[in-house]
């Protein structure tokens, strides 16, 4: 399990009951194991963050981003977000809203290659 702080709790589930049009359209195709057999958890506390989605399996984050995150503060704040996160092991992909909402075939497409190269080929018994 990784590393969170316990006083994100609450946050998180306000975020899974309050999840934007992209996270919707996006957790409705990554959830029950419809990639690869990888159960994905949403709006999931690591460290002091709450990212969108997280497979484990895979070390695996994917965050959907609406227009704060590019903003200067923003693209600083995600950069050492990823950086921190990057420590733990894990790879953080990032779709712009607009992309998962109009381009959703190939953001799961990017998604499956991403975390079929992420999982262990003969994993342990």
């Amino acid at each position: 399990m990784q590393p969170y702080n316990k006083n994100l709790k609450q946050r998180s589930c306000d975020l899974r009951n309050n999840m934007t049009d992209a996270e919707q359209l996006l957790w409705q195709r990554i959830r029950r194991k419809q990639i690869l057999g990888l159960q994905f958890y949403r709006q999931k506390p690591i460290l002091n963050f709450i990212v969108d989605f997280y497979c484990p399996k895979a070390n695996l984050i994917i965050e959907c981003d609406g227009g704060q995150h590019y903003t200067e503060e923003g693209l600083e704040a995600d950069r050492a977000r990823d950086q921190a996160l990057g420590q733990l092991g894990l790879n953080v992909l990032r779709f712009d809203n607009r992309q998962v909402l109009t381009e959703i075939d190939v953001v799961i497409e990017f998604i499956f290659q991403t975390a079929q190269s992420r999982i262990p080929l003969n994993p342990p018994l």
